[in-house]
């Protein structure tokens, strides 16, 4: 990556003001000895501004110096008490918390390769990730427990393990530990993706040159930190020397409280988190957002527009996946003019959508999405990847560009039906709907036909008091879009079935029965 965009992005961000050479001299030491992943971006933090506060929660609140001691003595004691070795797997299940983050330090300090767990997984999710995964060892938070057959260490046992951990000194290990990301598994057992190390700044620039978060930002990272989205999340604040809040869970009243009583200037979110805050208003002051990052699915209907007009131009929407980390982001003005787009690609960031031979199509057509950056993940531990083609990784979502280079996801290429053989795509319904006023939520998926092939079916969630039948969405459908669109079950429910990050259980949603032949 040019230098020159290095710099002035760095400049631009307040990563390049002046501070006493001594403090400089030991962060970019520690840089080059630590390199750019969690470890060494606290500890850079720490070399710089070690009596900043680091980390707040419901409980704690830390310094850097603080975040680093902590991190460090649990790293000695896990690898002199547990045994944790490099390229040992250590599962975190923790949520939103300091210790979630001493933990991320210690284990890739250590060069052990951490896996991110979904704490809404199954227990039988669980038992086969722990198996996949080959498991050393479960750090867990109080209410989860390891499954048969895997050591585990509890709250109580992590916080004795820093209050009793040995003395001596943790230098960087052999090998860099490999967060280890679970997909969302949303339709079965999730797979184990290996997320790439930043090399350098690079990464870093591209992200903050199109999302304006500054040096000392205060940020509420409310999407879950072991979603690929709230670990970029961390990843960003570290690097920013930035304060961090969390919370244990989501809801949006403590949520807004927490944000007005640290001054939090951004807040990293998954679009499902802004549908509940546009749901709750604020009581008296409001925080002072400048910046809004979301991203993890699709912004639903008018959602952009309409959380805009309440909290300013404040809004970005990042369109990535764990496989391609990011592939473009949408500024304020992006949503602006286009609501659900997914913004444009970043500085050193391509994306082509190409037909089924692989060659490119023209502004307007739909193709499969396919992009290429310097954070493509390094495969699926089981051995597999994904399609490449030119240097360019398959999202496996398909897409178009308009006339602007904008970039907009039509859906997942397993989601696309084919009715009376007609490409349906259900995420176009879908927005549709979302955008009536009675629809609180909706999902719209294909199920089988034996007629057509496939149908669509639409599941809505009313706001209380909304009213609405089966053919009033119908023909709103009808009056929209061509006739193969019409979706002929429409379910409601007094909820979606989601995942901790968000995303609709297509595989929870009760089929409805096949039409009378």
């Amino acid at each position: 990556m040019a230098v020159p965009f290095l710099l002035t992005t760095l400049a631009r961000r307040g990563l390049l003001r002046p501070a006493p050479p001594a403090d400089v001299v030991r962060q970019l030491s520690v840089l080059r000895r630590w390199g750019f992943g969690l470890a060494g971006e606290l500890r850079q933090a720490a070399a710089r501004d070690p009596g900043r506060l680091a980390v707040v929660d419901e409980r704690d609140a830390l310094t850097y110096r603080e975040l680093l001691d902590r991190a460090e003595r649990l790293a000695r004691a896990l690898r002199d008490t547990a045994g944790v070795r490099p390229g040992d797997r250590v599962g975190l299940l923790c949520r939103n918390s300091v210790g979630m983050i001493e933990t991320l330090v210690a284990v890739t300090s250590l060069g052990a390769d951490p896996v991110l767990i979904n704490t809404g997984l199954s227990g039988h999710q669980l038992v086969a990730v722990a198996r996949d995964q080959e498991l050393r060892t479960l750090i867990h938070d109080d209410g989860f427990a390891p499954p048969d057959g895997v050591d585990g260490i509890g709250e109580a046992s992590r916080a004795a393990l820093i209050d009793k951990a040995p003395p001596g000194p943790l230098g960087p290990p052999e090998r860099e530990g490999r967060t280890i990301v679970l997909t969302s598994g949303t339709t079965g057992v999730p797979k184990g993706a290996l997320r790439r190390t930043p090399g350098g700044f690079g990464p870093l620039c591209s992200m903050i040159d199109r999302i304006p978060l500054r040096a000392g930002e205060r940020v509420l990272i409310a999407a879950p930190l072991f979603h690929t989205w709230g670990y970029a999340g961390l990843q960003i604040a570290l690097a920013l020397r930035a304060t961090v809040v969390l919370r244990r869970k989501f809801d949006p009243d403590d949520a807004l409280a927490a944000m007005v009583r640290h001054e939090c200037t951004a807040l990293v979110a998954v679009p499902v988190m802004l549908q509940q805050l546009m749901e709750v208003a604020p009581a008296g002051t409001r925080p002072p957002l400048r910046v809004v990052a979301v991203s993890g699915s699709a912004l639903p209907g008018g959602l952009a527009t309409r959380f805009m007009d309440r909290y300013g131009d404040v809004l970005y929407n990042l369109y990535g996946s764990t496989e391609v980390s990011w592939a473009s982001i949408a500024t304020p003005a992006d949503l602006r003019a286009a609501p659900n787009t997914a913004g444009r690609p970043p500085h050193g960031t391509r994306v082509a959508v190409l037909d089924a031979a692989g060659a490119p199509v023209p502004a307007g057509a739909s193709g499969r999405l396919f992009v290429g950056n310097e954070m493509l993940f390094e495969g699926y531990t089981n051995g597999r990847s994904r399609e490449v083609r030119d240097g360019l990784l398959a999202t496996g979502d398909l897409g178009h560009l308009d006339a602007a280079g904008r970039v907009f996801v039509d859906g997942r290429e397993d989601d696309m039906i084919v009715s009376g053989g007609e490409n349906v795509f259900p995420s176009e319904v879908e927005n549709l709907l979302a955008d009536l006023p009675q629809v609180r939520e909706v999902a719209v998926i294909g199920v089988d036909d034996a007629e057509y092939g496939s149908r669509l079916a639409a599941y809505l969630v009313l706001h209380p008091g909304g009213a609405l039948t089966p053919d009033e969405v119908r023909d709103h459908v009808r009056g929209h879009r061509a006739r193969f669109c019409v979706p002929r079950d429409v379910v409601f429910l007094p909820r979606l079935p989601r995942n901790a990050t968000g995303k609709v259980l297509t595989r929870d949603l009760p089929r409805p029965p096949a039409p009378p032949s």
